[in-house]
């Protein structure tokens, strides 16, 4: 791959990056907070209805899964930006066979082409 097109991707993986940290930090304010009495600075959590409790609960949980998945996801991009200074980037690490740009443009942290990916995905149903 072109270094002018590895710069491209890096600019692109580096923006995606940015934006999951301004994600990350979105969620780590009060919702994530591990008690209603933290949440709401009260002195008893015990005044709170039992279904307001869980509601909290609920959102609690749903943050903790979204914070999981962007950390997960920047895992992705950090390795797609070591490919890239490794200069493996863009090729499958199944077949090295090229990762169309297509794909790269859609996926910039993809580490299959196409057909490996599905076939990987094929296995996992089974």
């Amino acid at each position: 791959m072109r270094a002018r097109d590895l710069k491209k991707y890096e600019k692109l993986l580096l923006k995606k990056r940015a934006e999951i940290f301004q994600e990350i930090g979105r969620l780590s304010g009060p919702v994530k907070m591990a008690t209603n009495r933290e949440a709401t600075g009260e002195l008893s959590s015990h005044t709170f209805h039992m279904a307001d409790r869980a509601t909290d609960q609920s959102e609690r949980e749903k943050t903790f899964m979204l914070s999981s998945k962007n950390q997960r996801y920047l895992y992705h991009i950090d390795e797609a930006l070591r490919r890239i200074k490794d200069k493996t980037y863009g090729k499958c690490q199944i077949c090295g066979e090229d990762i169309s740009p297509q794909r790269l443009s859609a996926v910039p942290h993809a580490r299959l082409c196409i057909q490996c990916k599905e076939a990987e995905e094929l296995k996992k149903r089974r």
